[in-house]
């Protein structure tokens, strides 16, 4: 039986990592990832199960104790927080798998000291590099929470000689991570690089806007799967290794394509503090687009307009989540519905502050998957849309993305509903978004703005809707 135990080990291992794939193959669509992550679960419980049944595993009491807690906490968290504060919650969880990674390093660097052990080569890099990646995950996703929750500015943080004290910071780590691969027992050395590699997450997350979090929580996730992987080198563990190589890579794919969809690099998106300028950015063209017309109507009017159109093109943004005004969305498209009127949903790729963001949202309130449709199916059909409803969203609608060369968001691509035959925008005022440009949307013939809060004004428009 004791020989058979590691090789049983490794098989639950391999099956664990089957689950895995398996389980980030189903959660690429909105109708199976339920079942995704319930298959990623299961995967996860037998590689905890397996670890637990290793030989090398001495303390128990402390391991189910920890197991114990962090269970009850996570269920209470998970049932207790709101949909609309999901992008917060992943930014805490990536922020502790960082650390959990970066404490493994730490520990085993602790035992190799205490009991005189030679650290070979390449579990000393694997823990040095772990504790970099690690920290700068761990501190990096707490700011980015808590830029998120408003604990923070959301707006980029940027001082003189900032990328040169960067610079100096990262010296720092590859010189003290030199010292130790040469001397490898030296405490004050091992924990200065670890104080460096936290500061350097503070450095990495906050000159960045924002209006940029989808970007960063996706290469945060990323980075805490590739620290967990250099964890699994560390302790030679290969279901951590294979776990963090497969949330690693996962991770950059989606980074890439969040990337992608802004039509922005991955070094602008870090580099360029992008929306620090935001006041003195002018309108969208750097014209008098501000000094043009803006059409004002009221929910009866709006509710005339969805009423009697043919078809109806839904686009949710940041606004909406933040009224929390899905549900009263879902009541309005049944309502339109039982009417004879078509509608649909369309979802910009970084529409909100983490990817999937609207996709969340509206399966909360049992949005039909079948009516949500990505950036690219969905805009050759807005010419054929009778009215687009814009609730809270701002520069992912904005055509000056596609017709003002001199803005910022140039380039970018858009859910063009400008070709709509008529659109109406919910919002609370003309406030930019996060780009901070003016958007030429707003000033449209076929546009007319109905302000309030998203949640009030589609409540309104349903019991307008009712009436008709």
């Amino acid at each position: 039986m004791s020989d058979f135990l590691p090789t049983g080990i490794q098989l639950v291992y391999l099956i664990a990592a089957s689950l895995f794939i398996l389980g980030l193959k189903k959660l690429g669509s909105p109708a199976t990832a339920r079942n995704g992550n319930v298959i990623a679960a299961v995967g996860m419980l037998l590689a905890i199960v397996a670890t637990l049944l290793d030989r090398q595993v001495l303390n128990y009491e402390m391991i189910l104790l920890g197991l114990a807690i962090g269970s009850v906490i996570g269920a209470i968290v998970a049932y207790k927080v709101q949909m609309t504060e999901m992008p917060q919650m992943v930014g805490l969880l990536n922020g502790l798998g960082g650390a959990a990674s970066a404490l493994v390093a730490v520990a085993e660097f602790w035992r190799l000291l205490q009991h005189g052990e030679a650290i070979p080569l390449d579990v000393n890099i694997s823990m040095l590099a772990d504790v970099l990646i690690g920290g700068v995950t761990f501190t990096g996703s707490f700011l980015a929470f808590a830029k998120l929750q408003g604990l923070v500015s959301g707006t980029p943080i940027t001082f003189p000689l900032q990328q040169p004290f960067n610079l100096l910071l990262l010296g720092a780590y590859l010189a003290g991570s030199a010292y130790l691969i040469v001397s490898p027992y030296n405490l004050p050395v091992f924990l200065g690089v670890v104080a460096v590699s936290l500061v350097l997450g503070v450095m990495f997350v906050i000159p960045i806007g924002g209006g940029d979090m989808p970007v960063v929580i996706s290469l945060l996730n990323s980075l805490s799967g590739i620290a967990a992987a250099a964890a699994g080198f560390v302790v030679m563990n290969n279901m951590l290794i294979i776990a963090g190589a497969l949330v690693g890579a996962s991770g950059l794919i989606l980074t890439e394509i969040m990337c992608k969809a802004m039509n922005r690099s991955l070094f602008s998106v870090l580099f360029s503090a992008f929306g620090s300028a935001a006041a003195s950015g002018g309108g969208a063209g750097g014209g008098s687009a501000i000094d043009q017309t803006v059409r004002s109507i009221d929910p009866e009017e709006g509710a005339m307009m969805l009423g009697y159109a043919r078809s109806v093109v839904i686009v949710p943004g940041y606004g909406m989540a933040v009224a929390q005004a899905q549900h009263s969305v879902r009541e309005l498209a049944d309502q339109l519905e039982r009417m004879g009127v078509d509608v649909k949903y369309a979802i910009h790729p970084v529409a909100g502050r983490m990817p999937g963001h609207m996709n969340v949202l509206l399966a909360e309130a049992n949005v039909p998957y079948t009516q949500l449709h990505d950036m690219e199916d969905i805009n050759p059909q807005f010419e054929q849309a009778d009215v687009a409803l814009v609730i809270g969203a701002n520069d992912v609608v904005n055509p000056a993305a596609r017709s003002d060369v001199n803005s910022p968001i140039y380039g970018m691509p858009i859910l063009e509903v400008d070709r709509a035959k008529q659109t109406i925008v919910i919002k609370r005022g003309m406030s930019a978004g996060f780009a901070g440009v003016d958007n030429e949307l707003f000033y449209k013939d076929k546009t007319t703005m109905l302000f309030g809060s998203a949640k009030d004004m589609v409540a309104k428009l349903v019991s307008e809707v009712k009436q008709l």
